[in-house]
């Protein structure tokens, strides 16, 4: 698979979509982390490098997120919850979705990694940004029962 992406990206003018799609959409968590590390045993490059070279738009940032998404799956939430607060106003949709969706699948570790990755506890990030019940019932879903 790695080399198909190869082929069907960097190593030919144009690039055939299609063969990203399947094979970043189709393939599980474990054969697309292999795929990713012969990528760059092959390549000597990253296959976000690629990604950015070959594509661009909303296409680019979906192939991205599956990318960073499958690497650190952690990361990826805890940047998906920075943004939802950062800035003026906090993006409150997105800010529920994932915490209540990953409350009992993985938020203790999105926690550990976004206070790693932020230098900031995610309890004070949502105590920075929300108010009242609202946010004393996401600081509950963050704390969980650990």
């Amino acid at each position: 698979d790695a080399q198909a992406l190869y082929r069907a990206g960097e190593r030919r003018l144009g690039t055939d979509e299609s063969t990203f799609n399947a094979i970043l959409a189709a393939q599980n968590y474990g054969q697309l982390r292999l795929v990713f590390a012969e990528y760059q045993k092959a390549t000597n490059h990253s296959i976000e490098q690629a990604i950015n070279a070959e594509f661009s738009g909303d296409i680019r940032d979906g192939l991205l997120a599956i990318v960073k998404c499958i690497k650190n799956r952690p990361a990826y939430f805890a940047e998906l919850i920075y943004n939802s607060l950062k800035g003026f106003g906090t993006r409150d949709t997105d800010l529920i979705r994932v915490i209540v969706s990953r409350a009992d699948i993985d938020l203790r570790s999105i926690r550990t990694e976004y206070q790693s990755i932020y230098k900031t506890s995610l309890e004070n990030a949502i105590a920075g940004d929300c108010s009242g019940n609202y946010k004393e019932g996401l600081i509950a879903l963050v704390k969980g029962n650990y």
